[in-house]
C-alpha cells in the first residue's frame, strides 16, 4: 500500500512536461507565397495562415483573371474582337427609279415667282408620280402633306419606259418667298421634308388607282439649298423603296460598278480586290459602304481585323453583293 501511495504522489508532483508540438508541415498549412511561374496543370491553392503570421507578399503582376484559376505568367494577350458578321445581299426588283442626281428646280415661265420640280426616271410598268411639299412619310408608303392649304400634292401618271423626263405641271409649283430659309433647308423634328417625291408602279387603271395601293414604290426625300444668286437647288437626303409591303432605305455603295465617277477616290479606281489584287470586288464593308474586297479575302480578313481596308473605320458587317456584268439592276 505504501509503495503504491508513494508512486502515486511521485506521479502527481513530477508530471513530465508535455511533448513539444512538431513543426507545422506543408500538409496542414502553406506559408510560402506561390511561385512566380507555377505549374499550370496543378489546381489553384488556397493559402491559410495561423493567427499572428504575416507572410511577405510577392511582387504583384496586375489583376488576376477571374475565369482562370491560376496566376498570370507575364503580360496577358490582347483582347481579340469577335469575328465580323458576313452576310449576303438579297436581290429585289425595283420597278421604278428616280435618278436622284437629276432632280432640279426650274422656273415656271407661265407663273413668275413659282418653281417646278423636274427629273429623269425609269419605269418597267405604268404608274404615277406624286409631288408633295412639306410632307412626311406615313404608314404603308403613304405621303402625308402638312401644308395642304398652301400647297396641294400633285399626281401625274406615266407609262412604261426608260430615261423618261418629268416636269411638274405649270401652276402647281412652290413660291420660296412664302417660307423661311430654315424650313426649306432641313428636315423638321417631326420628320417633315420640304420636298417629297413618290413614284409608284401600279397595275390598276388610272380611274381605279388608290393612294394605298400595294404596288412597288420609291420615295425621295429632299431639302432646298439656297445659292448665292438666290436660286435654289434640290438636295436629296434619303430614298426609300417599298417592295411587297416591305420598306428598304437605299444607300450608296462606293466602288460598285455604276457609282458616280467623280465621287470615287483613287483607291476605288480599279475593280480588283484591294487585298489579293486579282479577284473582282463583291463584298461591301458596313457602315462605311466601301465595296473593296472579294468574298474570299473578306472571310479571312474578318477573323484578323475589324477595320475597313480603305478608311480604317470600325467594321460592323460585311455584305456580299453579286453584280451582273453589264446589268442595270
Amino acid at each position: 500500500m505504501g509503495n503504491s501511495a508513494s508512486n502515486s504522489r511521485r506521479y502527481h508532483h513530477h508530471r513530465p512536461s508535455p511533448v513539444p508540438q512538431p513543426p507545422v508541415t506543408a500538409s496542414q498549412y502553406a506559408f510560402a507565397a506561390p511561385s512566380q511561374y507555377p505549374n499550370p496543370n496543378l489546381p489553384y491553392q488556397y493559402h491559410q495562415y495561423p493567427p499572428g503570421y504575416y507572410p511577405s507578399q510577392p511582387v504583384p503582376f496586375g489583376p488576376v483573371p477571374h475565369n482562370f484559376h491560376r496566376y498570370p505568367c507575364g503580360v496577358a494577350p490582347p483582347m481579340v474582337s469577335p469575328p465580323v458578321e458576313h452576310q449576303k445581299a438579297v436581290t429585289i426588283r425595283n420597278d421604278v427609279n428616280i435618278r436622284k442626281d437629276s432632280i432640279r428646280v426650274e422656273e415656271d415661265d407661265e407663273n413668275p415667282g413659282k418653281f417646278l420640280i423636274a427629273f429623269t426616271f425609269d419605269a418597267t410598268a405604268p404608274g404615277s408620280i406624286t409631288i408633295g411639299f412639306f410632307a412626311k412619310e406615313g404608314v404603308n408608303c403613304n405621303l402625308i402633306a402638312t401644308k395642304e392649304n398652301v400647297l396641294q400634292p400633285v399626281k401625274v401618271f406615266f407609262e412604261q419606259g426608260l430615261d423618261q423626263k418629268f416636269r411638274q405641271p405649270s401652276g402647281t409649283g412652290i413660291d420660296f418667298s412664302m417660307f423661311e430659309d430654315k424650313e426649306l433647308k432641313e428636315e423638321s423634328p417631326e420628320g417633315v421634308y420640304p420636298l417629297m417625291v413618290k413614284a409608284e408602279v401600279c397595275p390598276l387603271n388610272n380611274d381605279e388607282l388608290e393612294a394605298n395601293s400595294t404596288g412597288n414604290a420609291q420615295i425621295t426625300l429632299a431639302v432646298f439649298d439656297k445659292k448665292m444668286n438666290d436660286k435654289y437647288l434640290a438636295r436629296v437626303m434619303k430614298q426609300i423603296l417599298w417592295v411587297n409591303s416591305t420598306r428598304y432605305e437605299l444607300q450608296e455603295i462606293y466602288g460598285i460598278g455604276n457609282s458616280v465617277e467623280v465621287e470615287s477616290d483613287e483607291n476605288d479606281s480599279g475593280k480588283e480586290c484591294v487585298i489579293c489584287l486579282s479577284e473582282p470586288r463583291d463584298t461591301t464593308v458596313l457602315p462605311c459602304r466601301h465595296m473593296c474586297m472579294c468574298s474570299t479575302c473578306a472571310k479571312v480578313l474578318r477573323f484578323q481585323t475589324d477595320r475597313c481596308p480603305i478608311c480604317r473605320q470600325p467594321v460592323e458587317r460585311l455584305l456580299e453583293i453579286k453584280v451582273k456584268d453589264g446589268g442595270d439592276d
